[in-house]
């Protein structure tokens, strides 16, 4: 995240409003494999790969948490529509605690 240093940071779109990760294009639902083979969680990673551990790894996040990140710059940050709407709306939508789920059998 970057530090502001007291001087508003600016988005793609010069606006000065924090930049919601959730309202990205590059912000990506996927499939996490836990526990058994047909068992998985649903995470969010971010496509433009601006999501990195301290080692390098790719980092992701529970998908009702993205909700909450947020940042005061990122250069390839492409809006979905108005942040303000989309993160009411999909903070009302979201689970609160993680679900697990399972691949249809053929």
């Amino acid at each position: 995240m970057a530090i502001s240093h007291g001087i508003p940071l600016r988005g793609k779109s010069g606006s000065t409003e924090k930049i919601f990760c959730a309202n990205c294009i590059h912000c990506k639902l996927v499939r996490d494999q836990r526990g058994s083979a047909d068992q998985y969680y649903l995470r969010v990673r971010c496509a433009a790969g601006k999501w990195r551990k301290k080692l390098g790894e790719e980092k992701i996040y529970k998908y009702f948490t993205v909700a909450r990140r947020s940042l005061d710059y990122c250069e390839n940050y492409e809006p979905m529509g108005d942040a303000k709407d989309y993160i009411r709306e999909l903070k009302k939508t979201l689970p609160i605690k993680d679900e697990v789920y399972s691949q249809a059998s053929s």
